[in-house]
């Protein structure tokens, strides 16, 4: 077998689409303020700075986070920051549902990272990654809390994955 060298990182493959929408959603926002307010008249160079920065604050709140993994590894990068952790010495694993969904992944090293479960069900490849750490984290004993809920996660992206592939042959 040839090495082939350094694992590339998985990432989240619907990122780009999220982002171009919040960009796009963002624009647009901008030009029809801009156009309402040059019709009305009242278009002055302090009032555009207001729209631009309204424009860049739409952007922003609309920016989905970016999810990446590598081995042993799990982060999230937001417009401000980027949190790791290594899934490879987990401790604790909560998922937090209701209107917006999350979990929240601590290891040994203290840091703590949010994500969004459907990010992890709708990319395998992420899923893998998390789930390959996971159970090393297992087999140390370092992850003592949130087996559970890993596990209920992985049967319901499991079970996606069979109805979308039995969905896709024609069988349901």
């Amino acid at each position: 077998m040839r090495w082939s060298g350094p694992v590339e990182p998985a990432g989240d493959r619907h990122w780009r689409g999220s982002a171009w929408f919040a960009v796009s959603c963002a624009v647009v926002f901008g030009g029809l303020a801009f156009l309402v307010d040059w019709d009305a008249g009242s278009l002055t160079a302090p009032r555009a700075l207001l729209w631009v920065t309204l424009s860049v604050a739409v952007c922003t709140v609309l920016l989905p986070h970016r999810v990446s993994a590598g081995p042993g590894w799990i982060a999230v990068r937001t417009p401000w920051r980027r949190r790791v952790v290594r899934t490879d010495t987990l401790t604790a694993v909560r998922q937090y549902d209701g209107v917006s969904s999350h979990l929240i992944l601590r290891d040994i090293h203290g840091h703590r990272l949010e994500l969004d479960p459907r990010v992890l069900a709708a990319n395998p490849l992420l899923w893998h990654a998390l789930d390959t750490g996971v159970r090393r984290s297992l087999e140390r004993g370092t992850l003592r809390h949130g087996a559970d809920v890993l596990e209920r996660l992985g049967r319901r992206i499991d079970d996606e994955a069979m109805r979308a592939v039995l969905r896709a042959s024609g069988l349901s």
